[in-house]
């Protein structure tokens, strides 16, 4: 087994004693940072690579903390208008994972990079700690690699921001594959819409 396949291993078992006292002493540390900032290295560099990272020059890793838990309506005085089946302030719940959330905010920081990809690497019970995968567009060195150029194009403009990542396809139910799948995509509500409008053509 290589390096990566050792580290791959190690985070797998997340109870033991060894990744019990990391995660711990890492989550102190994170906790004592502001809410989103650059990370030297990735924590989890046997993930990175599997999500796209390279350590070379274009290439950066932003470190975001997320609050834990339920959505709650921000409600002014408390007062929700409307029918009373939807006047609920807490227990509401998020459309979106906290990864996702993650994202957008490290996106927002830094509009000048792209968002490729992201990954867990801690919590605790008020915050998620996710990474983010950042590239640089306008460097050289991104832009004359034929395997990640194609980020550089205007069309991957905040990809997180319209759930173009892999976070963001979740909740838009295109993760799946194999038969029936159209049924899914591009949406649930395309494929019903789909299948009740009759298009009756005059050559048809």
């Amino acid at each position: 087994m290589g390096a990566y396949k050792y580290i791959e291993e190690l985070w797998k078992k997340k109870q033991s004693d060894v990744m019990r006292f990391l995660l711990r002493v890492r989550c102190w540390e994170y906790r004592q940072l502001p809410t989103v900032h650059r990370a030297n290295h990735p924590t989890r560099p046997d993930k990175a690579r599997r999500l796209g990272y390279k350590a070379k020059q274009g290439y950066v890793i932003y470190r975001v903390r997320v609050r834990r838990g339920n959505r709650k309506r921000q409600a002014s005085k408390g007062i929700i208008y409307g029918k009373p089946a939807t006047q609920g302030v807490t227990q509401i719940k998020r459309k979106r994972a906290l990864r996702n959330i993650a994202e957008e905010r490290a996106g927002r920081v830094c509009p000048n990079l792209r968002v490729l990809n992201s990954y867990w690497v801690n919590q605790d019970s008020t915050f998620k700690y996710f990474e983010i995968i950042m590239v640089d567009p306008s460097h050289n060195a991104i832009r004359n690699d034929p395997r990640i150029n194609w980020i550089c194009k205007s069309t991957m403009k905040h990809r997180e921001l319209r759930g173009l990542t892999a976070a963001g396809r979740v909740p838009r139910g295109l993760r799946g594959k194999g038969n029936k799948y159209s049924h899914v995509a591009p949406s649930a509500q395309a494929f019903w819409k789909r299948n009740q409008v009759v298009s009756l053509r005059r050559y048809r």
